[in-house]
């Protein structure tokens, strides 16, 4: 198994990967995720609040859909919705969805954000798309990650739902070293 450490470019240097914050922040909060994940849901966001409240604090995205077929399906409609710069407005209505995310739902949510239907469907299919996430799942199981969510921060890995104070303190140590 690999450490943070060893596989800090890997993790960091994914220019693929969606980010929230300030994108030249000196600590990045790398949160891996499900859609239909609810520990994920209930931390959703949470990441994103502390990154506001601290304005030097970037959050890195990995989707990491290993709950089910739906749960791919999601993860590349959000990543294709990047593509439309939709994927923050996005992944938040993804994840306050209390329904049970089918295909179709997923579908629905996009277009409630005003997401590009035809064009989203023609991304989900691209083969970067498909290499992005199963760089993510090979990243995760080399890091010894086995659920979500997870967190990264600094050389710290964080498994499960996390709450804001100790997210707040894994920050405050990563800028320490």
């Amino acid at each position: 198994m690999a450490t943070v450490k060893e596989k800090r470019d890997e993790i960091l240097k994914d220019p693929a990967a969606p980010i929230f914050g300030n994108p030249d922040g000196d600590v990045t909060v790398v949160e891996f995720f499900d859609y239909r994940c609810p520990y994920c849901k209930s931390v959703a966001g949470k990441a994103m609040e502390t990154a506001k409240k601290d304005g030097k604090v970037r959050v890195m995205f990995k989707e990491l859909p290993i709950l089910g077929p739906e749960s791919v399906f999601a993860a590349r409609a959000a990543l294709a919705a990047q593509r439309q710069g939709k994927y923050i407005e996005y992944h938040l209505a993804l994840m306050r969805s209390r329904e049970r995310l089918t295909d179709e739902i997923t579908i629905r949510i996009a277009q409630g954000v005003g997401i590009d239907l035809e064009k989203l469907k023609k991304d989900m299919g691209s083969p970067e798309i498909k290499r992005q996430l199963e760089a993510n799942l090979e990243l995760a199981q080399e890091l010894g990650i086995r659920g979500t969510p997870a967190f990264i921060v600094g050389d710290r890995l964080a498994p499960g739902a996390i709450d804001e104070e100790t997210l707040v303190k894994m920050i405050a140590d990563a800028r320490k070293k």
